[in-house]
């Protein structure tokens, strides 16, 4: 456990310095004025988790949509106590947003709450002793050569996954990233290639040879004028559960944005994390 610990604040002081580093380096659109929140490391008390095999692990990585930025429900959200998060002391706390550790901007609602309760719902109806725990990884304005192994996000993303395997199992992993990459042609034209690799690697890395995984589809609303690669990563996202096995894809199609053209707003993500459950019961149906 003290292994487990010192990791833990290894990878977070990976994030911290990521954070800095994107916020100074990935600029993004004027968004409505929104009141910055603390991460639920503070605001959540701490609670000790489900027996190992009834705790189902779901990581969640990517970028600024996957931490969600509207943060307008979120006086109004109804915790579960079914659904916990890793907060960022190694510990499990009842999931409440915002959960990711984003902060050099304001951090909102996010499709991996509303997914896991999906999941519930769905998976696990029957079973009052099933739980899910949600590892938030993502990072705000990313891109992918940040989470390829070996970078500083998939190494630190790593780090917690494997912490957070020692009270449950790692079930599945979703991913919602690519915005970052549509701006060049290389790397919108590459995305395909190191994207599958990324999931080889993570599987590896994690001994799961099989791991579930869900991509979600970019915003509709983002502006082909600035993401002039656009087509070639939407296609390429929407290729992936042909490119392995046990992939599905999450559809964005109909979803709205909090009026910056990026990000979703919180109905859209809540909406979002239904899609992802459903496309996840997919892909560990294969």
């Amino acid at each position: 456990m003290k292994a487990a610990r010192t990791l833990m604040a290894a990878s977070m002081t990976t994030l911290s310095a990521a954070l800095i580093a994107s916020s100074s380096t990935n600029a993004q659109p004027p968004a409505p004025a929104a009141t910055a929140v603390t991460g639920s490391a503070t605001s959540t008390a701490v609670v000790t988790p489900p027996a190992r095999d009834h705790f189902h692990i779901y990581l969640l990585m990517g970028q600024s949509n996957m931490v969600g930025r509207d943060t307008r429900s979120l006086a109004s959200q109804v915790d579960n106590p079914r659904v916990l998060s890793l907060n960022r002391d190694n510990q499990w706390v009842v999931a409440r947003e915002p959960i990711t550790y984003d902060t050099q901007k304001a951090v909102g609602q996010g499709p991996g709450i509303p997914f896991a309760n999906e999941m519930l719902k769905a998976m696990f109806k029957d079973d009052p002793a099933a739980y899910i725990g949600l590892v938030p990884c993502a990072v705000g304005g990313t891109p992918l050569s940040r989470w390829v192994k070996g970078a500083d996000l998939y190494e630190a993303c790593i780090v917690r996954a494997k912490a957070a395997a020692q009270s449950g199992i790692i079930t599945g992993a979703l991913w919602h990233q690519g915005e970052a990459d549509t701006d060049d042609a290389d790397l919108a034209n590459t995305y395909e290639k190191r994207l599958t690799q990324m999931f080889r690697d993570l599987r590896a890395d994690l001994n799961t040879p099989n791991l579930p995984i869900v991509v979600g589809q970019l915003g509709p609303f983002l502006d082909p004028v600035k993401y002039p690669y656009l087509k070639q990563v939407h296609a390429a996202l929407e290729g992936m559960p042909t490119d392995l096995l046990h992939v599905a894809y999450a559809d964005s199609a109909g979803l709205t944005d909090r009026g910056d053209q990026l990000h979703f707003d919180a109905a859209s993500q809540i909406t979002f994390g239904a899609r992802y459950a459903a496309a996840m019961q997919k892909a560990q149906a294969k």
